[in-house]
Parts: C-alpha cells; structure tokens; sequence
C-alpha cells in the first residue's frame, strides 16, 4: 500500500481526468451485461416464444451496444495513457532534479547503471501500472461485481454454485503474491548489476580494444547476463506452480454451469434462455479470475520498482544549504583552511591542514598520488564537507554561503576531463552559454586552444564525441581550461590540467594565465615542478599532511621532499632552469 499511496501523490494532480476514465470504465462493465441478457432474451422471447417481432431490435441493440462500448473504451484508455505520460514525466523531472541535488558522496557509492534502470526500466514499470494495471483491476473488479449480481438477479442458486469455487482461487492468488514478490526484486537488482557492466564496457570501450580484452569483457557480460536469466527462470518458476492451477480453476466455472445449469433446465426450475445468459456471462467471471495472477504479476513488479524510485527521490545530499546563508555577486578570493581534517568513511584523507590565500595569489601543491591534493580543493568547493576545522572563503565558513553562490564564484578544471556531446563552441561556453563567440575565443587563445580548433573541419562549430572522443588528451585539456577561464572566476582550480600537453604550450599556457589573472585566486595541482614553480605559495602533500611550505627556491633550500622531486625532473625540462636552479643541482650553497 505504500507504494499505492506513493504514486497516488502524483495521479492525483490529474484526478478529475482518472475519475472519468474509472466512470467510463464503469459503464462499459455495466454495458457488458447487457448483450449476454439481450441474448437469452432471443432465445426465451423470438425462438421458444416466437415474437420474431422483437428479433432486429434485439439485434440492433446489441449491435449499437457493442460500438458504444469500444467507443467509450478507447477514449478511456487514451484517458489513461495521458494521466500515465503526465505522471512519468513529473516524476522523471524530479529524479532528474534530485539527481543533480546529490553530492560527490551519493555517486561515489551508487553505480551509473543502477541509476540508469531507476531512471528508465522501473520509471517504465511505473507507467505501465498507471496507463493499464489500474483499469483493468477496475474493470475486472466490476466485471465480476456486476456479472455475480446479475446472476443472482436470475437464479441465485445457480450462482452460488458457479461461485463455490472463488474461495480456492482467492487462496492460490494470495499464495502467489506473496512468493513471486520477492522474485521481482531479485530480477530488477540483477537487471541494475547488467546495466552497469554494460555501461562501464561503453565507457572503456578503448582501453578493452588496447589490451584486447574483448573475450574477458564478454565472459563477464556473460555471468551477469545468466544471473539475469536466471533470476528470470525463479520467477517464471512461481507461475509455472500457480498459473495453472488459476486457469484450470477458472475453467472449471463452464464445468458447474453446463452441469448444474443444465440439469435446472430439465427440472423447469431454469430457462434455456436464461442457462445461454450464463452461458455468455460465464467470461465476465472467467476472465478475472484468469487477470488475477496476470495483475498481481504487474502489481508486484510495480512495488519493486516503486520503491527504487521512491527512493531515489527521498535521496538527501550530505551538502546542504545552512540557514544562514550570504548570498553574493562575486567573492574576493581569500581562502583560509584552518585546521581541516577529512574522512571518507573510516579511512582519514586530510589530517589537520591549515594554510591561507589572499586574492591574486597563486598556489601550488604537489605530492605523490594519494596524498590528499584534489580532495583538499574539493573542499574548497565543498563537494565534501570537512571531518573537522573550517574552510573559510572571505572570511565566512564555506557552509555558511550560498552554495550556488559559492561554486558559481568558482571554476575547477578536473583531473578527469569531461566534455559534452556538442560543438566546442557550446563545450567552452557552458559556465556562460550568453558568452560571445569573441569571449569563446579569447578565452580558447589563453588556454592555447584557439589555433588547434581552427584546424578542425568545422572550427569551433565541430561537434565532438561523447567526453570528447577524437580529440587528444591535451586538446580535451586546454578546451577545459578554456571553459574555466571564461567563466571568469574569483578562485579557478586547475587539477593536473596541463598534464597532457607538450612543455612548450604548457609554458605559454601559465605564461598567458600569470598575465591575464591578476585578482583570481588560483590553485594549481600538478606533478611536474614546472607547473608550481612559478607559485606565491607551494605545499607538499604527503599521506594527507603539509610536509613543506613555501616558494620555489625556498622548499629547494630545505633539500627536502621538494628538492628530491625536482631533481629527479631536472633532465625533463633543463631549458625552463635559471642558473640559480642549476647551482642548487649542483649544491651550491
């Protein structure tokens, strides 16, 4: 019931629409009656009573009836498939809505396919119940409602005994309700699981083909897909047990009445005419009663999905607006991390780490892989919300300003590079989609991007591959920066961004942004030595902690964990040393 109460929340904005539909449905089980009586009306009145009078009235009314009815049946369901489309799409607005609410935590512990079977295969399921289960379990209810009324309306004893038999298909009904249930969760968690093999494949799909791991790819869809199956098979398993046991039940109604009926007949205590009316109202209860295991399938699939839905939409974001909350145009850029720790989960990221950044200012942070660098701006953008200590951005906790205020006043340009399937133009304006085509260009001519994109067949109207497939690493790189960097942010983050370009463009890149972005903030984090060296301020990260602050010749004197680093880089790019750095090589004091 509560999955009934649920999707009732969303039906009932378009009650007036429903209710006349479920009213049309009504009268078309009431019309139903009408043809199985006219027709022992035919017999008991034309044939044995020989009003042949009566005879082309009786048919033309049944005639005109049986239009009437698939009249108004058709314009229920229309009814209903609108009430449905209506629902659905309601409902796959908010998803879409919460989805875009959910913080970095949520997608980090649910997988894309699962998202995606909630998203389309349950949201399916959903409709399906909306445009066609609720109707027919109406219509079938009054069906039978009208059928055994009416049959006792002409000879109640033999409708009991037609109906003696309803008791033990109620009982084999709820019986398979109850087992199949379970079923249906098993089978959509397991459609989820394929989902997700299935789109990670896609997604990898070049790094299969680059180590010709096709076969292994193929063997894992397999397994899953067989789960699938399989999960499938316990199902069908369930009616292969109750199904027949339903419709053999159901048949036996024709049974009773050809027995009973008839023998009421040769007694005179029952008309032949009326024996043909039960004979013709003998699908009214059949059909139900054979619906029944077909409907509690559809019902039973709807709660499965219901409740994937359901909650998804009840999903909170960990990263929430406080009620305190400044709103702002554009921030100033001071940064302050005052004793900030992180955990995710049970393993701690960031240990105690306090720093400050006043606005123009330039910081560096290096360190090995897994150190705590990306998570550490993260925070700043408070795509996680810090253990312990603050972040402060103008001196307020990051908690308490808006939060789209605060990412808006912010532009980060991640390790894993994302574009849209769209045309550079739309990828570089998306911070600002009123930007200019000029804007577009300058900004692409300071991420060193311009000169590439005018190369390509239709320059910055090329429309590019899903996350930019057909472009290099280092296109896809400065195309990124490029669309920070029109965003024209008070604090910009470049996460390992110039990783995949040459040295010389990577040169002119901090060359150009060092001349341009003279009040932004800017956090750079990086490998390569070249790309901090230049810094107002470098920290060297490591196990989650600061080991060393301060500038580029500075960390060199401490012949620390910096200086080692830098060493080991030296032959890579000696063409970017002074003779000051060279002397510190050689250990000169």
């Amino acid at each position: 019931m509560k999955s009934i109460r649920w999707v009732w929340g969303y039906i009932q904005n378009f009650r007036i629409r429903l209710f006349s539909g479920l009213f049309l449905a009504l009268a078309v089980s009431l019309l139903n009656m009408l043809n199985p009586y006219l027709a022992g009306k035919i017999v008991d009145r034309v044939i044995y009573g020989h009003q042949n009078g009566l005879l082309w009235p009786f048919l033309g009314t049944m005639i005109g009836v049986t239009v009437i009815k698939t009249v108004i049946r058709y314009n229920y369901q229309l009814m209903f498939e609108r009430v449905s489309q209506s629902v659905i799409f309601t409902i796959r607005e908010q998803l879409y809505d919460r989805l875009q609410q959910l913080d970095f935590s949520f997608f980090d512990r649910t997988k894309t396919g699962d998202i995606m079977a909630r998203m389309t295969g349950d949201l399916e399921v959903v409709r399906h119940f909306t445009a066609w289960t609720i109707y027919m379990i109406f219509e079938n209810l009054t069906i039978l409602v009208f059928a055994i009324g009416f049959m006792f309306y002409i000879n109640p004893l033999l409708a009991m005994a037609m109906l003696a038999v309803t008791p033990i298909i109620g009982f084999f009904a709820t019986r398979l309700s109850f087992t199949v249930r379970p079923t249906f969760s098993e089978i959509r968690g397991q459609f989820a699981r394929l989902n997700s093999v299935v789109q990670e494949n896609i997604s990898g799909n070049r790094v299969v083909k680059a180590f010709a791991k096709e076969d292994y790819e193929i063997e894992k869809f397999s397994v899953e897909n067989e789960a699938f199956k399989e999960k499938n098979l316990v199902s069908a398993r369930v009616w292969e047990k109750y199904l027949p046991v339903l419709d053999s039940l159901a048949g036996v109604l024709t049974v009773v009445m050809l027995l009973v009926g008839g023998m009421m007949v040769m007694n005179d205590s029952l008309t032949l005419g009326e024996l043909v009316t039960f004979n013709s109202l003998i699908w009214a209860l059949n059909n139900p009663m054979r619906m029944v295991g077909w409907l509690i399938n559809d019902v039973q699939r709807f709660i499965a999905s219901a409740e994937k839905v359901e909650d998804l939409l009840n999903k909170k974001s960990e990263i929430t607006n406080e009620a305190k909350r400044f709103k702002i145009k554009h921030l100033k850029g001071i940064v302050d991390f005052n004793k900030v720790s992180f955990s995710y989960g049970d393993e701690p990221v960031l240990k105690d780490v306090s720093f400050k950044v006043m606005p123009g200012q330039t910081v560096g942070i290096i360190g090995p892989t897994g150190a705590g660098k990306s998570t550490l701006v993260n925070l700043l953008s408070r795509f996680y919300d810090v253990t312990s200590g603050e972040v402060r951005v103008d001196g307020l906790n990051v908690k308490d300003w808006d939060l789209a205020k605060l990412r808006g006043n912010m532009a980060t340009v991640m390790q894993d590079i994302f574009l849209f399937s769209d045309t550079i133009e739309g990828n570089i304006a998306y911070g600002d989609p009123d930007a200019s085509l000029e804007k577009v260009q300058s900004a692409a001519k300071m991420a060193e991007a311009h000169d590439f994109i005018l190369k390509l067949p239709n320059g910055y109207d090329t429309i590019i591959g899903e996350r930019g497939v057909g472009l290099s690493g280092g296109q896809r790189q400065r195309i990124a920066l490029a669309r920070a960097i029109l965003k024209n942010p008070s604090i910009l983050i470049l996460d390992d961004t110039t990783s995949a370009v040459d040295m010389e463009t990577e040169l002119r890149i901090q060359q150009t942004l060092k001349s341009t972005l003279m009040e932004e903030t800017c956090f750079i984090i990086a490998h390569r030595i070249s790309s901090v060296k230049e810094a107002d301020l470098i920290l060297v990260m490591d196990n989650g902690t600061i080991i060393e602050r301060g500038k580029h010749k500075e960390l060199l004197d401490k012949k620390g964990y910096y200086y080692k680093v830098f060493s080991n880089q030296n032959g890579n790019f000696d063409h970017q040393y002074n003779g000051e750095d060279v002397k510190y090589l050689n250990g000169a004091k």
